[in-house]
C-alpha cells in the first residue's frame, strides 16, 4: 500500500521561505521578472522564464538576464543544486 505525503506548506514557509536571505532572493527574481515584462519580452502566462545567467537571483544586470523556456529554466536549476533525481 503507497501512502501520499501531502506538503506542509505552513512549516516549510516557517523554515526556509520566510528567512531573510530567501526574501532578499525572491525580490530579485521578482524584479527581473518584472523588468522583463515592462520590456515586453516575456508575458503573463508565457511559457517562458528569465534565466539568472550566474545562478545569483539578486544580479539583475542586463548581461545576467536570458529569456529561456519555463521547462528548459526549471531543468537546469535542478540539475545545477543537485536535486534532480535519476
Amino acid at each position: 500500500m503507497t501512502y501520499k505525503r501531502t506538503r506542509d506548506y505552513e512549516k516549510e514557509y516557517k523554515d526556509f521561505h520566510s528567512k531573510p536571505e530567501q526574501v532578499k532572493n525572491r525580490m530579485g527574481r521578482n524584479r527581473a521578472n518584472y523588468a522583463m515584462k515592462k520590456a515586453g519580452k516575456i508575458k503573463k502566462g508565457g511559457n517562458k522564464d528569465v534565466h539568472h545567467k550566474d545562478g545569483n537571483p539578486r544580479n539583475n544586470t542586463p548581461s545576467n538576464l536570458k529569456i529561456v523556456a519555463s521547462g528548459k529554466n526549471r531543468s537546469n536549476n535542478k540539475k545545477r543544486s543537485g536535486r534532480r533525481k535519476a
